[in-house]
């Protein structure tokens, strides 16, 4: 029997007046001759996500999706056909020296006050949603040793410290056999630099190196803060040592209590991964709601993922809250087409396999979904890889797409907690900060319930609205960095390794 008014009712989902194409919204798809209120007509099956033709396209005719041009017919596709990637041409992306910069900057929404979450305050003046003793390696050599200490400690310490969450190696691959001074080696230096002061560990800092690495462990933290095991004696003295280190810091770390905290306090990171055609419509859409809800709040709102950007940059430029601003989303855009071309990558090389089968054509299209998620408030910030927040309001934190690589980043930047939508699905989760997975389509949460936080699906089907869903979340947010409410990642416990992004040689 069917379950919800989509499996009842044909229905698809146009999305822009403007749109000659909609997508079909039926869990399993429609079938050919499938009719619809409207009097559409399929003329063949077309799969769930994936869209139909509401009119007759000629070849070379614009494909329209959210009021943009997504591609152009390759071939003449007549009325309800399916609109298979095969048969779209792809348009060429924005000049970027042409870009329109700052000429509608959205008016500030009016803020919203008595929202507060519980959390630690830190000797900075920053806060932490969590309270971990996160211990950061300045070389890979080090990582099976920490890794055998931080069991140790785990098992036999932690639970003596009550009030500590959590003890975390950040392992990475970086450090040695790397060309250490090469021009953008900022960027994975600083990126780890910036994760060990991440504010959910509480200023105690903890490095373990090994003593001959080219990323030497004082460029990461003081002496006292320092474990070299080329000065050890033998592998039991190196976890000792670990070990010590840590104890003293788990003294003071269970010491912390929590207390109210503004929602200005707060770094929020957004991303999408596994996405779909239904990403645009409905979870995206959700969280851009409450991305704009956040900055009303005060807090610090990251979108990222340059090339889910690129295509779409030109309905962002206009949003920034200045000319400098602009410039900075055009310089980040212009330093990943030079670092794709070096690789000989191309577009294509972005929607996903699992995208396409979502119903995601091209690169275009998934762009036009994925921009939504930053709402609408104006953009008052931008920052390079692995660089800090240190302003509110609504900032593009420039990262590649892949979901650890963006998630890694965006630790770096400060964020607290990652807002994260998928269609297709995917357990990633990170150990530093809670991973809220919000799906676009119903069939996701009954698949994978354990798995998913909030559903968005509701909005394709009629059930919730975008305001609804955006509101739900605003308030999940608030009750998970409180500790009032966990994400299924963090408790099950799963969690993906820090990945650095590194675009320098390995020696």
């Amino acid at each position: 029997m069917p379950s919800r008014i989509s499996d009842e009712i044909p229905l698809y989902i146009k999305v822009n007046s403007h749109d000659n194409v909609a997508i079909i919204v039926n869990s399993g798809g429609l079938k050919q001759g499938t009719v619809f209120s409207c009097g559409l007509t399929l003329f063949e099956f077309v799969p769930q996500g994936h869209k139909t033709a509401l009119v007759d396209l000629e070849q070379g005719q614009a494909i329209i999706r959210y009021g943009e041009v997504i591609g152009f017919a390759k071939t003449p596709i007549k009325k309800g056909s399916w609109i298979k990637e095969s048969l779209v041409q792809m348009p060429i992306p924005p000049e970027l020296d042409k870009l329109p910069l700052a000429n509608k900057v959205p008016d500030a929404q009016p803020p919203i006050e008595g929202y507060t979450f519980e959390g630690f305050r830190n000797a900075d003046g920053s806060a932490g949603i969590k309270n971990i003793l996160g211990i950061t390696t300045s070389v890979q050599c080090v990582a099976g040793v920490l890794d055998y200490a931080v069991n140790k400690i785990k098992k036999e310490l932690l639970q003596n410290y009550q009030n500590v969450h959590d003890v975390v190696a950040l392992n990475h691959t970086y450090g040695c056999g790397v060309a250490i001074n090469a021009p953008d080696a900022e960027i994975p230096i600083r990126t780890i630099q910036n994760i060990a002061s991440h504010p959910n560990f509480g200023g105690e800092v903890m490095i373990v190196g090994l003593g001959c690495e080219k990323l030497q462990p004082d460029r990461l933290g003081n002496e006292e803060d320092i474990v070299s095991l080329q000065n050890q004696q033998g592998f039991t003295n190196m976890v000792k040592m670990i070990i010590d280190m840590a104890e003293e810091r788990l003294e003071i770390l269970n010491k912390r209590e929590r207390v109210t905290c503004p929602v200005s306090d707060l770094v929020i990171g957004l991303q999408c991964g596994g996405s779909d055609a239904f990403s645009g419509v409905t979870a995206n859409p959700a969280i851009g709601y409450t991305a704009d809800l956040l900055v009303r709040a005060g807090a610090t709102v990251l979108f990222s993922e340059v090339t889910e950007v690129r295509d779409a940059v030109h309905l962002l430029t206009p949003r920034a809250i200045n000319k400098e601003v602009g410039q900075g989303l055009i310089r980040e855009m212009k330093w990943y087409d030079d670092y794709l071309q070096k690789g000989n990558a191309d577009r294509s090389a972005n929607p996903s396999p699992g995208n396409k089968k979502g119903g995601l054509s091209n690169v275009v299209e998934k762009s036009l979904g994925s921009i939504v998620k930053s709402g609408s408030s104006p953009i008052s910030g931008v920052l390079s890889p692995g660089e800090k927040a240190t302003q509110k309001g609504l900032l593009f934190a420039a990262t590649p797409a892949s979901d650890f690589v963006c998630g890694t980043l965006q630790l770096a930047s400060g964020m607290h907690l990652q807002v994260f939508s998928t269609g297709r699905g995917t357990p990633y989760g990170l150990s530093m900060a809670p991973v809220i997975k919000v799906s676009t389509r119903n069939a996701l949460l009954e698949q994978w319930s354990d798995l998913i936080d909030i559903n968005a699906g509701t909005i394709a089907t009629g059930e919730s609205t975008i305001e609804d869903i955006g509101w739900e979340l605003f308030h999940f947010i608030l009750d998970v960095a409180s500790d009032r409410k966990k994400t299924w990642a963090d408790h099950w416990g799963i969690s993906n390794d820090l990945s650095l992004f590194n675009p320098t040689p390995v020696t």
